[in-house]
């Protein structure tokens, strides 16, 4: 395995410099640093999608018929790096990385002419209708029921952890239509215009004090049949291919970023009369965590490599998810232990990107304890990463 950009490659990663350097406006890297959340809110993240879909890269990943850019996995992997680094806001996932890919795979003709340019635009803004109160990480047991009508289902039920359905006009969502057999095969998939009459948003508002997620509720919603994607009761099978793309990712970029500033921190804060970068202690946590952070960085170039040469990595994304989310919780936890007490002012109005409110303490003090609040959730979302466990004791193991 060869680790270094090939020169080709490095030639792309100065055009993708460049082109930030052109485009991505301090405005919108500004709504980056003071988001806590997963996702950039929608303001923010369409005005930068509809800069990334002018310039054709806004789904590196999907085949070149459907818009994308025809990179190779290593350009796709650089340009999601440089992104980061250039603390460019996070598109949300739900239509790019969620919806799209799973239309392109399921759906009929009509519905990939009609959905797929929507995604791309951003004129379609996505969330996910998966989790269900009660059913924790044992998704087949969702009991959100659709009962069939003529040509419509008639949905009855509530999904939780919403991501962003307050700004989405349409939602990706399992349903149960049969509760005879196995919970896995009486599932279904629907996709739905959330103007839908007998659709609710309630906000659920997290600890960090961030509007992210909500609970929607379903109450007699008349959907048609024509907006089923694949076969009925086989919905379990398209959420599967889904969840495919929900996991994984680079993360070691993110990471760097996080870390570097935690240590930028360091050098200011202060402690017994000197920095706490003097700190030993500190120190020695910082390097644990640079370790950890090369390790999943020289994991994401082996995959890359790997499917570079037509190989498939097998149960990567779940190592690199489990590794990801909890070393970026590691790095958001020693980011808030260095505030100190500015972490307990609430300051959540001043991380409106338009704010004009006077900050209590340094302005690298007002995003830490959100983020490390909100972060806490990383290790569940995406599928928990015990149920990633499971996964790589199956496949990697044989246990």
């Amino acid at each position: 395995m060869d680790l270094a950009l090939s020169a080709k490659d490095e030639a792309f990663r100065q055009e993708v410099r460049a082109f930030l350097e052109e485009n991505l406006t301090e405005e919108l890297r500004h709504a980056s640093r003071v988001n806590a959340g997963v996702f950039a809110d929608a303001p923010v993240n369409l005005k930068w999608q509809k800069i990334l879909h002018q310039k054709g890269w806004v789904a590196p990943t999907w085949p070149v018929e459907y818009g994308g850019t025809g990179w190779t996995d290593m350009q796709r992997y650089i340009f999601a790096s440089e992104l980061v680094r250039a603390q460019a806001p996070t598109l949300s996932a739900m239509g790019l990385r969620m919806a799209g890919p799973v239309i392109m795979k399921y759906g009929r003709q009509d519905q990939k002419d009609f959905y797929l340019p929507r995604i791309l635009s951003g004129e379609d803004y996505w969330c996910q209708g998966y989790s269900e109160p009660g059913s924790g990480s044992d998704l087949a047991s969702l009991q959100c029921k659709a009962e069939s009508d003529g040509d419509d289902y008639v949905i009855n039920g509530t999904k939780i952890w919403t991501t962003h359905a307050q700004f989405a006009n349409r939602i990706f969502c399992l349903v149960r239509t049969d509760a005879s057999g196995k919970p896995q095969q009486g599932i279904t998939f629907l996709l739905i215009d959330m103007d839908t009459p007998g659709i609710t948003v309630e906000p659920i508002i997290t600890m960090a004090g961030e509007h992210e997620v909500n609970q929607v509720f379903f109450d007699d919603v008349r959907v048609p049949k024509s907006n089923r994607l694949g076969d009925e009761n086989d919905g379990w099978t398209v959420a599967k291919y889904l969840l495919e793309f929900e996991r994984g990712g680079s993360y070691a970029a993110g990471l760097e970023v996080s870390l570097d500033k935690v240590k930028s921190i360091a050098e200011i804060e202060r402690l017994d009369g000197g920095c706490l970068r003097d700190d030993p202690l500190f120190m020695q946590r910082v390097s644990e965590l640079e370790i950890q952070i090369t390790s999943i960085k020289y994991t994401e170039h082996r995959i890359m490599s790997e499917l570079s040469q037509g190989q498939n990595p097998g149960p990567a994304s779940s190592i690199l998810k489990t590794n990801g989310s909890e070393t970026g919780q590691k790095v958001l936890e020693l980011g808030m232990e260095m505030i100190g007490y500015y972490s307990a002012p609430d300051q959540r109005s001043a991380r409106h990107p338009n704010a004009n409110v006077e900050l209590i303490g340094p302005d690298y003090a007002l995003t830490p304890m959100p983020r490390y609040l909100n972060f806490r959730a990383s290790t569940i979302y995406g599928g928990s990463n015990e149920i990633q466990r499971n996964i790589m004791a199956k496949m990697v193991l044989g246990l």
